[in-house]
């Protein structure tokens, strides 16, 4: 008979050593700002994807881009300073 074993104390066993270092969170962090802009842009793009955009939808469109791109200069600007603000 073959028995059925969990592998969760195989998969856990290594869980400390899988965790994010201090300096991988760090980087999250200060990416964060980015990403909340690129969710917004893909809000925008998923509420007209199912009809025709308006001019209203292409402005927001072009308006959550423009977010996009300064949230990226700006992370791109505290990359170049060492991080601090």
């Amino acid at each position: 008979m073959n028995l059925i074993v969990t592998v969760q104390e195989a998969v856990t066993a290594f869980a400390p050593w899988m965790e994010p270092t201090t300096a991988e969170l760090d980087a999250i962090e200060a990416e964060m700002p980015v990403i909340d802009r690129e969710v917004d842009l893909l809000d925008v793009w998923i509420i007209t994807m199912d009809r025709v955009p308006s001019e209203v939808d292409m402005q927001r469109l072009r308006r959550a881009h423009k977010r996009v791109l300064a949230a990226r200069v700006d992370a791109a600007n505290l990359a170049g300073t060492g991080g601090a603000a």
